[in-house]
């Protein structure tokens, strides 16, 4: 970053009395221009977590920001709108993470001492029932509604829209979306798996996987990771929820079992050179995961995951749901 840009302190607030927004802002700004995003990348966590605090997904902000160009108070103004005035206790706790806070408390045992091990062997793990079923029939509702299509008319499920990213969807703000991120199995299953109660809600997207057909053919993403593959890969977790039943054909969640005790291994052995994501990743043992609406999977960030191609009549419809520590870390080469 340019030495004569000074970023505002994290403490400087606006209307909405939340520390680090001001700061978040100019960085985003600053990088739109082209001045440089040092401390933009640097802080890439702690404006996940603030930004999931305001209602808000990350893409969804930066997008707006740089299509916009609004000013500090506009921006403010664009959240409220967006998102509604987020609740004093919210904001107060995340101010609290400048004073240093630290949650403490016993986690509820959501997870048993099988699921740990299960866990632990193979990096992911299954809670049933994390979301009740009328809640994942509303979220499916929602979801149609917002794009325009039938649940049940096929002919529906294709039409273009441009909140449709492949199967992702760019839908974030609902109540019902909001009820399932703080569905308390899975808040609890993530503080076991993280060790703490201090972490917090990443406000993320929806998805819609439709059966392929002669004009429509899955765009991926396929096996992948979203983490950088400098070693040692940091514990980071990922989670998604069926909001329907999903068969292994009907562009079920797959992923390749326990690869987090190999991965070190499997990166030292490849010819030098090679892009490790390029390499055939099914061939390490991909597994598509089954489940029942209402189920919530975690996985751990260090296995090579995706969905898959809905062979079946049936679209799969998803929410992916994350936490996040405040101290987390990801590793600052991209590899």
């Amino acid at each position: 970053m340019n030495a004569e840009i000074v970023l505002p302190s994290a403490h400087e607030t606006g209307k909405l009395n939340i520390k680090q927004l001001k700061r978040f802002w100019q960085a985003v700004m600053l990088n739109r221009a082209n001045a440089g995003d040092v401390v933009l990348q640097r802080e890439w966590q702690l404006n996940k977590i603030l930004l999931g605090a305001l209602g808000l997904g990350l893409e969804q902000t930066i997008t707006h920001l740089y299509q916009a160009n609004l000013s500090f108070e506009a921006f403010e103004e664009w959240i409220i709108e967006t998102a509604g005035t987020p609740d004093d206790d919210t904001i107060e706790r995340f101010n609290r993470i400048f004073d240093g806070e630290v949650v403490t408390g016993r986690s509820a045992e959501v997870l048993s001492a099988a699921d740990l091990a299960f866990f632990e062997e193979n990096g992911y793990v299954i809670i049933n029932n994390a979301v009740p079923e009328e809640d994942c029939l509303e979220t499916i509702a929602v979801i149609c509604d917002f794009l325009g299509i039938k649940s049940n008319q096929a002919d529906t499920w294709y039409l273009p829209n441009p909140a449709r990213q492949g199967i992702m969807v760019q839908l974030f703000q609902h109540p019902i979306l909001t009820k399932n991120r703080n569905s308390a199995r899975i808040r609890g299953a993530f503080e076991q798996l993280w060790g703490t109660k201090n972490i917090w809600m990443n406000n993320d997207r929806v998805g819609f996987n439709p059966p392929e057909n002669e004009s429509w053919q899955f765009p991926g993403p396929d096996l992948h990771w979203d983490c950088s593959l400098e070693l040692p890969i940091p514990f980071g977790l990922q989670g998604i929820l069926y909001l329907n039943d999903v068969a292994a054909d009907q562009g079920a969640f797959t992923l390749v079992p326990g690869f987090q005790h190999r991965i070190a291994d499997w990166l030292n052995s490849l010819p030098p050179g090679a892009d490790p994501r390029q390499q055939d990743l099914h061939a390490l043992g991909s597994k598509p995961i089954t489940g029942k609406a209402g189920d919530f999977i975690i996985w751990q960030q260090a296995l090579q995951h995706g969905s898959s191609a809905n062979t079946t009549t049936t679209p799969r419809f998803v929410q992916y749901i994350n936490y996040l520590p405040v101290d987390y870390m990801e590793q600052s080469n991209w590899r």
